[in-house]
């Protein structure tokens, strides 16, 4: 299936390929509109003022780390796969899985859920082997 010229598996990778945009996002929430001097948000130095964080603003910043990491290969497995000439209907659905699993492990990461996000983790990957052999 394709909608505006993309297979939906290609449209997952724009969805993965955004997720580490809402971590960030995440890490930052609540803390835009205050002073840098109140514990706002400082845009002047934003690492540093990550640094100073603690608790799910921290993970949430791993979890946009490990969703940039998790990105080549999704990337890589999803073009593979579509020129080894994958059933397309059998690529949608795995990429689309792997983008639901990423979402979970990002909830699971942020509330602090270390080994169900463990397993999630894996469940992606064992996915993202899946598209590539696909």
């Amino acid at each position: 299936m394709t909608i505006a010229g993309l297979t939906l598996a290609y449209w997952a990778v724009l969805v993965a390929a955004l997720l580490p945009i809402v971590c960030a996002g995440i890490a930052k929430w609540g803390a835009f509109g205050k002073a840098p001097c109140d514990g706002g948000y400082d845009n002047h130095d934003p690492r540093a003022w990550l640094a100073r964080q603690s608790g799910w603003r921290v993970r949430a910043n791993a979890a946009q780390t490990n969703s940039f990491e998790a990105l080549p290969f999704f990337i890589g497995a999803v073009i593979i796969a579509h020129q080894s000439g994958a059933l397309q209907s059998r690529l949608d659905l795995l990429a689309g899985a792997f983008v639901a699993l990423r979402l979970i492990y990002i909830a699971l990461y942020v509330t602090d859920k270390a080994n169900m996000r463990s397993l999630i983790w894996g469940s992606a990957l064992a996915v993202n082997i899946a598209i590539l052999f696909a």
